[in-house]
């Protein structure tokens, strides 16, 4: 999400504890503000939605890392959702936010009238946020911004794991963060991390499922050497 700029720049403190309501930027007259998670335009202000820490990608986005546990959609986010009702043009899906997002029947690759996903309340699907606002539903898509899939859509066997917002940020950094990386060269497995805090590991054997989930959990404070040696025994568990 890109915000109008609207008043004189002030530059924002990184890396500080904010609230809800804080303003940590006056917006410029002239380019554009890049603004992510917990972050609204007031006015000539921009804004906290909620309290945590100010931060900036590397790609000079501003959001605010937080521990909520109410998920507040955003455009651009990537989301794994469930899908709470059936329409006929259209699924109610669960973010764990205020309001059950719209996923438009049609809302896949190559999807038709009468070649569509066939989802029912309960199904987990990995999906893209397209519209979000204060004052409507928000709206996702299980398709990137040219309409090809791009990993998103239905997920099948596995396992839906809720973690913090710091965590998401660490399995969606690149390089992958060390725990990933331990458990690629070891096991075979699949990803689908939401930015509204779920992160999906599918793989038809459960009991490689729950060893990948326990490890991500457990790793958010590791250091990369505590990371490995963590993954080590857990296999090594597994094994014996």
């Amino acid at each position: 999400m890109s915000l109008a700029p609207q008043q004189a720049l002030a530059s924002p403190v990184e890396n500080t504890v904010v609230g809800p309501g804080d303003s940590v930027l006056v917006l410029p007259e002239a380019g554009q503000v890049r603004v992510g998670a917990g972050l609204h335009a007031d006015g000539g202000h921009l804004r906290t939605t909620r309290p945590g820490i100010l931060r900036r990608t590397k790609a000079g986005k501003l959001w605010v890392q937080g521990r909520q546990i109410r998920y507040i959609p955003a455009a651009g986010d990537a989301v794994v959702g469930t899908v709470v009702e059936r329409h006929s043009d259209a699924y109610n899906v669960d973010l764990g936010g205020p309001f059950a997002a719209v996923l438009p029947a049609l809302a896949f690759e190559g999807a038709t009238r009468r070649n569509r996903p066939n989802l029912t309340p309960g199904d987990l699907v990995y999906a893209r946020v397209t519209a979000a606002s204060r004052d409507a539903d928000p709206e996702i898509t299980c398709t990137d911004a040219s309409g090809k899939g791009a990993g998103f859509g239905p997920l099948q066997e596995g396992l839906v794991l809720t973690c913090s917002s710091a965590l998401v940020r660490q399995l969606l950094a690149s390089p992958p963060p060390p725990v990933v990386a331990a458990l690629g060269a070891a096991l075979a497995f699949e990803l689908a991390v939401g930015q509204n805090g779920r992160v999906w590991v599918g793989n038809a054997d459960s009991s490689t499922v729950v060893l990948v989930a326990n490890a991500l959990a457990n790793s958010e404070r590791l250091s990369p050497g505590q990371a490995h040696l963590m993954v080590k025994k857990l296999l090594a568990s597994v094994q014996a």
